[in-house]
């Protein structure tokens, strides 16, 4: 097993609240699954925990190496909680085709935020397992 890549964001919350107000459901819909807008507005602060998803799906694309390219949609990844708090990513499309041929084993997430600002670094594992945490479209 080998890293393949590390990244890490930084988002100011107010910037994704901006958008949440002005863009409303079309904002939602297109960069967040069904999962990911049930966590959040679940929270009394869904500011914060999509801003901490926006934040963790950017440091994914940065380790991942493509960026926002490629192919690649915000709902090809899709972050999620265990029972424990511990956050987990799961991959499809364009995401999971990149996984496959690059022979991606692991997708290790971690995610923090306060009042003003929501944090995100990814770690990226190669190896010769297969990824198992799969969106079903």
């Amino acid at each position: 097993m080998n890293v393949f890549g590390i990244g890490t964001d930084i988002t100011e919350i107010s910037r994704v609240a901006d958008m949440l107000a002005r863009h409303g459901d079309s904002f939602k819909n297109l960069t967040f699954t069904e999962l990911e807008i049930r966590y959040c507005e679940g929270h009394k602060n869904s500011n914060e925990n999509y801003a901490a998803r926006w934040s963790a799906k950017e440091a994914i694309l940065k380790a991942l190496g493509t960026g926002y390219a490629d192919g690649i949609k915000w709902r090809d990844l899709e972050i999620r909680n265990l029972l424990s708090g511990k956050p987990i990513v799961a991959i499809g499309g364009r995401v999971l085709e990149i996984a496959r041929e690059q022979n991606l084993c692991d997708f290790l997430i971690t995610m923090s935020h306060c009042k003003k600002y929501a944090t995100a670094t990814a770690i990226i594992i190669q190896g010769d397992e297969v990824y198992s945490e799969i969106i079903k479209s």
